[in-house]
């Protein structure tokens, strides 16, 4: 393997994993790694949807069918097609994979907070995200690496509510460069200070192929893919945007639509 002379990071969005989903843009994600050959893959969180333990649909209609056991295959398989391709290739130990656990994940400690005589049973090791990555980063711990730092979401900490507003207003609030996950879509920005020091900050949350029925009809068309980043030193980097359009053009000769429509896989969950 030859590596760049600056660090390359690939930064996985949200992909809220969950039994019936379509998986195929894993698998285009674990090519594109195995293929780019990156210094360091950050996976935002929220990897895992973990239906089965959400609170806002529970007794409703939609939460019938929902079983643990489900969600745990699901987020395995998941980790699998990402993983699988850099092992094949006999890259695995040139790439150093981090994840941060996202507010998805964090269902799994809640639950057994609150029914503490399943502790054991239901799990965050259940997940084994120790196995598929060389680091786990607990619930909002952020990390920093090469200067960027990383954390499911940032949030202020006179409120514990998360950082909102304008892209260029977070940088200012964070107050470094930060890349997080959690909100669909993506935002960017970046500003230079008088020093000549430039801080990034980017908001990247979403990267699956199915429709969220919580974000109704008009809510579907946001943004859905990788953070590939170059040169990454001291916080600064050289920034590319990769739809999943981009990777199903790459990986499966046509548009991300005409796939869809193909496969019969445009599922609302």
């Amino acid at each position: 393997m030859t590596k760049r002379d600056l660090p390359m990071h690939i930064c996985i969005p949200d992909l809220q994993v969950k039994p019936g989903v379509p998986l195929n843009h894993c698998e285009w994600i674990g090519k594109y790694i195995a293929e780019k050959q990156p210094h360091v893959v950050v996976n935002l969180g929220d990897h895992t949807d973990m239906a089965s333990l959400s609170s806002w649909d529970k007794k409703k209609l939609d939460f019938e069918g929902r079983r643990f056991e489900g969600d745990i295959e699901a987020s395995l398989l998941a980790n699998e097609l990402l993983t699988t391709p850099c092992y094949e290739a006999g890259q695995w130990d040139d790439t150093d994979w981090h994840i941060t656990i996202g507010n998805h994940e964090h269902r799994i400690d809640r639950f057994v907070q609150d029914n503490p005589e399943l502790a054991g049973f239901v799990d965050l090791d259940k997940l084994q995200y120790e196995y598929y990555y060389d680091h786990v980063h607990q619930f909002l711990v952020p990390v920093a690496i090469d200067g960027v730092t990383y954390a499911h979401y940032f949030y202020n900490p006179n409120t514990g509510r998360p950082f909102g507003g304008m892209i260029q207003t977070r940088i200012k609030q964070i107050g470094m460069s930060f890349t997080q996950g959690h909100c669909q879509g993506v935002d960017y920005a970046m500003r230079t200070l008088p020093n000549g020091t430039r801080q990034h900050g980017l908001v990247a949350g979403s990267c699956y192929l199915h429709r969220e029925k919580y974000l109704g009809p008009q809510g579907h068309d946001h943004w859905n893919g990788l953070v590939l980043k170059y040169n990454v030193v001291g916080g600064n980097y050289d920034v590319t945007f990769v739809s999943l359009d981009s990777l199903c053009r790459r990986y499966e000769d046509m548009p991300l639509a005409e796939f869809l429509r193909k496969t019969d896989r445009l599922i609302e969950v």
